[in-house]
């Protein structure tokens, strides 16, 4: 996604999640266990905090977090404002200490600093059965592509005490990923020592997957982050899941250990 584009969804989340949060900050986030709206807030704001400073020093800030006895809410609008000001003094391509070694620029944090506020922008929805507002597609596209390669397949060669376990129970199925209408599809599959996500098209031959997870790129966005609506508020096209329960539920540990 190209920059500006995505800085329009990040303002766009922001606000909203700005929004949802002012109906109340006590409330219980199911999806992000023992937090509450606050929280979830605080957590949102001190990211942005994060990352500006990262930018801003050229390494990673230490020590961190900084005391603050700010309110959630204020503090999430001073980490915007720091966050966004420093994206503003550079270019994509100008280099930025990130966690990805194959990716030190200022477009990562840009790009992993909108899908970080569309979920929990989702969270804060979730929390308080509010009505969710609309998912664009091609932001939705963007984290999945991002949460299969980056959170599973290069996440379990980085953080490898959250992946042992998981791929030492793992029998090696492999789950496809597959997003309509866009027909774009990923293989995931569990090795000994490593999750091995490949992009794939229809001019690739592989072996039948044991397992198929479809659908459009929101509900496959909000499925593979666990953020599934809650029936009563939130009508979306469902996900077909189709195949091998096992090659199913190793999926959903590997997405747990990448993204908890």
């Amino acid at each position: 996604m190209e920059r500006s584009r995505l800085l329009q969804c990040l303002a766009a989340d922001y606000m909203r999640l700005r929004e949802v949060a002012g109906a109340g900050l006590t409330a219980k986030v199911p999806t992000c266990p023992l937090w509450t709206v606050g929280d979830l807030v605080r957590h949102v704001g001190m990211v942005y905090l994060h990352k500006a400073e990262v930018m801003r020093l050229g390494s990673w800030p230490d020590p961190w977090p900084p005391e603050t006895t700010e309110e959630p809410i204020a503090l999430l609008d001073r980490g915007y404002g720091a966050l966004t000001h420093e994206f503003s003094r550079r270019h994509d391509g100008d280099q930025a200490t990130t966690w990805h070694s194959a990716d030190q620029t200022v477009k990562f944090w840009i790009r992993r600093m909108a899908q970080e506020t569309l979920i929990h922008r989702l969270d804060a929805e979730i929390a308080h059965n509010a009505d969710p507002a609309p998912i664009p597609d091609d932001l939705a596209a963007d984290g999945v592509d991002e949460v299969l390669e980056l959170f599973v397949g290069y996440g379990s060669t980085q953080w490898t005490e959250d992946f042992e376990q998981p791929l030492a129970q793992a029998k090696g199925h492999v789950a496809e990923i597959r997003m309509l209408p866009a027909a774009r599809c990923w293989q995931v599959q569990a090795t000994p020592q490593h999750v091995l996500v490949t992009a794939i098209d229809d001019s690739v031959t592989t072996p039948p997957p044991s397992a198929t997870v479809t659908g459009s790129p929101v509900a496959l966005l909000r499925w593979l982050w666990a953020r599934e609506s809650n029936p009563t508020t939130d009508v979306h096209q469902p996900i077909e899941v189709k195949g091998d329960e096992e090659a199913i539920a190793e999926l959903r540990t590997l997405l747990r250990a990448g993204t908890q």
